[in-house]
């Protein structure tokens, strides 16, 4: 080995192996010859895993990002069920507000006013004749008539026209359908009198 003077730095290498091609292959690794108390060891070393340190630690900051994120997790579940729970509350509210405006619009018809003093106070009309029903007991029998909505008397369905309807009995005519029963009845029962 050569010494070394200040400001050198060459490091000593040992010689190289061939490479490439002419490369010897290597001499085949003989097994060692085993002890039974080899096998013992390493089967203690199986059965006993080590904690170390490092692995201490990181047991340590997994379970304290566990923790943090689980409460997190419970707080954005509670946010989450309080904004549906609001959610919920302010679509009932906006049906209730307009269930009460459509009433609103309702009394502003005066047929409409007219059924409600009719039903609440038994008003009638000057030159009308007010007559009560009564059932088998002599109670009244309570009818509910209802005017219809204003807004709701315009949008029911269109009519069909009447081509619609002839073209439809053409169409039967052509491709009856199956008769299921028995026909019409061939004789037909005498009414019954009544005894006095």
């Amino acid at each position: 080995m050569a010494t070394q003077g200040p400001g050198q730095n060459k490091r000593v290498r040992g010689p190289r192996a061939p490479q490439g091609p002419g490369r010897r292959p290597r001499a085949p690794i003989s097994p060692r010859p085993a002890s039974i108390g080899g096998f013992e060891t390493l089967r203690k070393r199986l059965r006993r895993p080590r904690l170390t340190g490092r692995a201490m630690m990181i047991i340590l900051v997994v379970a304290v990002l566990v923790i943090s994120y689980a409460s997190s997790l419970r707080a954005y579940i509670q946010q989450r069920n309080d904004i549906n729970a609001l959610q919920t509350e302010i679509a009932e509210r906006k049906e209730h507000i307009k269930r009460l405006e459509e009433q609103t619009r309702r009394w502003e018809d005066p047929a409409y006013v007219q059924q409600q003093a009719r039903e609440r106070f038994g008003y009638v009309m000057p030159g009308e004749t007010a007559y009560v029903a009564l059932d088998e007991n002599g109670e009244r029998i309570q009818t509910e008539p209802e005017l219809t909505d204003p807004d709701s008397v315009g949008s029911a369905e269109q009519p069909k026209a009447w081509w619609d309807d002839a073209w439809g009995s053409v169409l039967l005519a052509g491709d009856p359908p199956e008769q299921t029963g028995d026909g019409p009845e061939s004789e037909i029962d005498p009414p019954k009198q009544k005894k006095d």
